[in-house]
């Protein structure tokens, strides 16, 4: 039988412009550089748009090339070394190495090439390649799944959190051991995964680090040794083992030679008395313009299919330009409102006045939704009087010290990090001693709070680090 029935229920879309927005708010200035040139090649209304004090001075320099260089193969040549041009992207002029530089293979690209290799599918290898590149310098994974999983949506295709935890797992078994780790758990438990399983030694580690770990962070020895069976030498032996591997996978070598890793800021901040100038660097929208000769020609084609190519280019086009106007007043917005947040902060860059600031509080003040306003500070740099931050690390949550006034993670991060440095290495400060020297800053904090951020900043247990000294 055949029925026909109406129901009423509410769904949220999203457009394919407002995805293609929220993908070029997350771009810093020179993927944003990227994406133009990309968008210029297959757009032929879109165009640079030139001064005319560089044409004059092109003009200048071509009449003279010419008047120089009658034959082109004279003019071409060009006798200025090779190695000379490949060391400025590694050195500065005066800072030039009187030996030839050895190739430096980056791990990344190591990682991919042995992705090459292995039959997987198109779907998670792109999810790995994707996971490659948010990698950190050491090797491990500092990103939330959940977060990269969001992300990835947006610029690719629809994907899950257990899907990249699948492509993450694809990564791991990558070398070297321990690539892709979360943190230093799992890094010790790829590099035994390697090992030899039948040996003692390997198998007691792996079951401390499964089972007792929390325990092995708390400093719950006897707990451990009485459950694994093991008298004091024994554990020394095993806790001496784990010192032994590698906390990085990627381990900084001295003699390695690296490129020149600089960050171009894509917020300049100036300090001028007692105010702030703003400027937002890289692409503006006045840097390109759309072809007046092209639209004269649509306005003269006949051709149905010629003119619907032209009208949606051109309507790309208008977009594109109208998208980061959008993208560098919204930035303008969000740092002014940064800086209003942070003023004492910004005027001499002291981290102990860093206030607790989340993306709810930027996006209120600015009438943004939260999501754009994280896209808009993520891989984003400012340029300051005190050095090139990171906007979205002004982001903290904040904490009630013993007087009752709330202060940022960041600042009380800064300062456990400071303690330990300063603290006797053949006798380093255990989590709850650090505890007790956080309270007499004014500090109040649980135990298992220093421990969360020690391992946020990648700093092991007292006994690993009485080992090391």
């Amino acid at each position: 039988m055949i029925r026909q029935q109406q129901n009423q229920h509410q769904t949220l879309k999203i457009l394919p412009q407002q995805i293609q927005l929220l993908n070029l708010f997350q771009l810093n200035t020179q993927e944003l550089q990227m994406h133009i040139r990309q968008e210029m090649d297959q757009n032929p209304y879109l165009e640079e748009t030139l001064d005319h004090t560089d044409e004059r001075l092109g003009d200048t320099y071509d009449r003279e090339a010419a008047q120089d260089y009658k034959d082109w193969d004279e003019y071409a040549y060009n006798d200025v070394p090779d190695y000379s041009v490949e060391y400025a992207n590694y050195f500065n002029a005066e800072a030039m190495p009187e030996r030839p530089m050895a190739d430096v293979v980056d791990f990344r690209e190591e990682a991919r090439r042995q992705l090459s290799m292995r039959v997987v599918d198109d779907r998670l290898l792109s999810l790995a390649h994707y996971l490659i590149d948010c990698l950190e310098e050491t090797g491990l994974l500092q990103k939330d799944l959940e977060a990269i999983a969001d992300d990835f949506s947006f610029s690719h295709f629809m994907t899950t959190e257990e899907e990249v935890e699948a492509a993450l797992k694809l990564i791991q078994e990558l070398e070297p051991a321990g690539i892709g780790a979360r943190d230093i758990r799992e890094c010790w438990l790829l590099q035994l995964a390697r090992m030899n399983q039948k040996r003692p030694d390997v198998k007691v580690s792996t079951a401390l680090l499964q089972r007792y770990y929390d325990d092995f962070k708390g400093r719950r020895f006897e707990k451990i040794m009485d459950a694994l069976n093991l008298d004091e030498e024994e554990f020394r032996m095993i806790v001496q083992f784990l010192g032994d591997l590698s906390m990085r996978p990627v381990a900084e070598t001295v003699t390695s030679i690296s490129p020149k890793d600089n960050i171009v800021p894509d917020i300049q901040i100036s300090l001028d008395g007692d105010s702030f100038t703003i400027t937002v660097c890289g692409i503006t929208a006045e840097n390109f313009r759309v072809s007046d000769a092209l639209q004269e020609t649509m306005q003269a084609t006949k051709d149905k299919g010629a003119l619907q190519y032209l009208r949606s280019k051109l309507q790309s086009a208008n977009w594109l330009l109208y998208a980061i106007r959008q993208r560098n007043e919204s930035m303008m917005k969000i740092t002014k409102a940064i800086i209003q947040y942070q003023k004492a902060y910004f005027e001499d860059g002291d981290v102990n006045k860093l206030q607790p600031m989340i993306l709810k509080n930027i996006a209120d003040q600015v009438g943004l939704d939260i999501s754009t306003v994280s896209r808009l500070t993520s891989n984003k740099y400012a340029d300051t009087h005190f050095g090139t931050i990171h906007l979205k690390d002004l982001f903290t949550e904040g904490i009630i010290n013993k007087t009752g006034e709330v202060i940022s993670n960041r600042v009380i991060r800064h300062a456990l990090e400071e303690v330990i440095s300063n603290e006797d290495k053949s006798n380093p400060y255990t989590d709850q001693q650090l505890v007790a020297i956080l309270m007499n800053k004014g500090y109040k904090v649980a135990r298992r709070t220093v421990a969360k951020y020690r391992d946020l900043l990648q700093i092991p247990v007292a006994q690993v680090r009485a080992m090391w000294a």
